[in-house]
Order: structure tokens, then C-alpha cells, then sequence
């Protein structure tokens, strides 16, 4: 046999379409539909031409924030476009549809913008939006068609979770449900103040650091137990949980920095939630070795626990302080949005986990 027919050979990607790039597209563009147009609050009697911004003069409050939200925001759209396209449309020509769209969607969104009082269309809006897709599209070329869609990014996924995908929608929502300011770190299901509200705790002194400290553990010990139940058993699951876990902080310090300023990046990066991680993290090694029924109890008393501890004690007054630097308006609307995963993420977390438990079935 010649040496040259012992080399690997270069798999040819077949001439597929994309369904996960295509849903996923569809899903951002009304993802930046809701977010660009909330509240809703339209008003069709306010006298203003519905292309009056076309020709409008430049507003004279613009910052550059504003600039570069707008410009990152339409990034994934055309990354996701480029995709979507394959295999009809290719190279340039894919680029040139991304482009289109994202021409077309932010025009539709600007020309609805002018029906809503609280918001202000412009040319430089719809500038920004165009160049933010042209940049997505232009990332996405050189990558191929197997980046998305059979690659090794969707091939990891099917090994570690296979048919299961509202686990792995739940482990992509998670670092985003962190977003929004929360009392401690890792708490979602902020939901019950309005039953304890009643308690008043008068001036009891409470160690804040292990306040913090135990509820990071519960939560992220819960939180990892749950995720873990959807996964493949042979998947590294300590290893892909603590990597999520390191995103969610990436994300958290990012966007901190964006509402907080940049300087305070890191201003939710407590004694208490390093701990709380670093001991989480320990009993998640000897935690994810039990079997699927114990993890199960184990996780949904974590999740209790932890859903009572930060509605029942009392805020960490450094938290209350730092509420004082958030600059609200800058990402309004998309606060939100982040809010509401924030609140809705443990319930839907719980409802799979029960119905998974009453449908359970020995893993692979």
C-alpha cells in the first residue's frame, strides 16, 4: 500500500441545509424585534411621517454607547444569516443576503420606532445595524458551514446531551439568566419577596460573606445536579459544568461592566461567591458520582433551600449600595428581557426536572 493512501483524508462537508441556523436566526431577529420596540406602547396618532426619519437631522444625543450597541447587536444576526443560507447561497452572495436582511430588519424596526413615543429612529441607528451585520457576516465566511451545523461546537452537544434538548436549552440559558442584578450571586427565582415580605428581621447582624457563601454553594450545587440530569453519563460532565460555570462569570463581569461602569467589572465578585464556587465545585466532583434518583433529591433540596435562603434573609447592604451606580437606562429594554429569565429559569428548570423524574429512564 502506497504512503499516500495511508493519509488521512479530508472529509468533504455535504451540501446540506442549516434548521439549527435558520431557528436560530429567525430566534435573534425577534429577539432584537422585542427588544428594540418594548414596550409596545405605540401611538399611530402622533402626527409623525413613517419615513420622516429618513430625512431627519441627526439627534444631538448620541453616544457612543448607543453606537456600539447597536453595532454589536446585529453581529450575530449576520453571523447566523450567512449560515442560514447554505448551501443555495454561498461566500459573497450569502454575505450580500445578510447583509440585506439585516438592512430590511433594521429599517422595518427604525420605521416602527416612530409610532413609539419613547424612542428616537435615526440614520445613524440604521448605520450602525448594517455595519454590525456586514462585520457578522464577514466572521462567518471563513469559518464554513461545519463551524454551525455538524460541527464540532453541535457534535459536542449531541455527545453530551444527545436527543435532550430542553437540558441544553436550559445549559445556554443559564450564564444569561445571571445578568440582571441579583442579591447573590447565582440566585435566580427572585420571586418570592412578595410572600416574605412580611418578615422584618429588625437589626440582627448577619456574616454576609457566609451568608453569600452558602447560598452560592446551594445554588450552583443545584443548579449543576439539575443540568447534570440531562446529560449523557459518559460525558465529562465535572469538566463541562465548571465550564459553564467560568462562561456565566465571563458574562456576569462583562455586562456588569457595561451597566456599571468599567471600573466596577468585577464589583459582584465577592469573597462569599468565590468560596461558595470553589466549594460548590468540590462537592460537585463527589456529587455528580451518585446515582440518578439521589442526584435528583439532592438537586431539587439544593434549589428549595436556596429559593427560600435569598427571599427569606435580608439582602447584603453592599448590594443595595452598588444599586446606586447602575445606570438603568443605558440597557433598559434588555434588562428586561434578562429579568424575566432571570425570574423564569428555576420554575422551567423545576417542571422539566419533575417530568423528567416521572418519565425516568436509565442513561446511556
Amino acid at each position: 500500500m502506497h504512503q499516500e493512501e495511508l493519509r488521512p483524508r479530508k472529509l468533504a462537508w455535504p451540501l446540506q441545509a442549516m434548521p439549527l441556523a435558520r431557528a436560530m436566526g429567525l430566534s435573534y431577529a425577534l429577539l432584537i424585534v422585542y427588544v428594540s420596540l418594548n414596550p409596545f406602547d405605540f401611538d399611530f396618532h402622533n402626527g409623525i411621517a413613517l419615513w420622516a426619519w429618513l430625512d431627519a437631522p441627526t439627534p444631538r444625543f448620541i453616544t457612543p454607547f448607543d453606537v456600539l450597541v447597536n453595532i454589536l447587536a446585529y453581529i450575530p444576526f449576520g453571523f447566523l444569516i450567512v449560515f442560514a443560507a447554505y448551501p443555495r447561497w454561498r461566500n459573497f452572495v450569502a454575505l450580500g443576503i445578510a447583509l440585506a436582511l439585516c438592512g430590511l430588519l433594521a429599517l422595518s424596526v427604525e420605521t416602527l420606532q416612530s409610532w413609539l413615543p419613547t424612542r428616537i429612529p435615526s440614520q445613524i441607528d440604521w448605520w450602525a445595524n448594517v455595519l454590525g451585520g456586514l462585520l457578522g457576516g464577514l466572521l462567518a465566511i471563513p469559518l464554513g458551514p461545519q463551524w454551525l451545523s455538524g460541527s464540532a461546537i453541535r457534535r459536542r452537544f449531541d455527545q453530551w446531551f444527545g436527543l435532550n434538548w430542553a437540558a441544553c436549552a436550559l445549559f445556554l440559558l443559564f450564564p444569561w439568566s445571571q445578568i440582571y442584578p441579583q442579591s447573590s450571586w447565582l440566585g435566580t427565582g427572585v420571586w418570592g419577596h412578595t410572600i416574605f415580605a412580611s418578615i422584618d428581621w429588625g437589626t440582627i447582624v448577619i456574616n454576609h460573606v457566609a451568608q453569600e457563601t452558602i447560598i452560592t454553594v446551594l445554588c450552583w450545587l443545584g443548579v449543576a445536579l439539575l443540568l447534570s440530569l440531562g446529560m449523557r453519563t459518559k460525558a465529562p460532565q465535572w469538566r463541562i459544568l465548571n465550564g459553564l460555570l467560568c462562561f456565566t462569570v465571563v458574562i456576569k463581569t462583562v455586562f456588569t461592566a457595561l451597566q456599571f461602569g468599567g471600573d466596577l467589572g468585577f464589583l459582584w465578585l465577592t469573597a462569599g461567591a468565590v468560596w461558595g464556587m470553589l466549594l460548590a465545585s468540590l462537592l460537585l466532583r463527589w456529587a455528580l458520582r451518585l446515582s440518578q434518583r439521589t442526584k435528583f433529591s439532592l438537586a431539587l433540596c439544593c434549589l428549595i433551600c436556596a429559593t427560600i435562603a435569598i427571599n427569606v434573609l435580608p439582602d447584603n447592604p453592599y448590594f443595595i449600595l452598588t444599586l446606586r451606580h447602575w445606570h438603568q437606562g443605558r440597557l433598559l429594554h434588555f434588562n428586561e428581557l434578562m429579568q424575566w429569565v432571570s425570574v423564569v429559569w428555576l420554575p422551567l428548570a423545576l417542571i422539566w426536572m419533575i417530568r423528567s423524574a416521572l418519565e425516568f429512564k436509565p442513561k446511556d
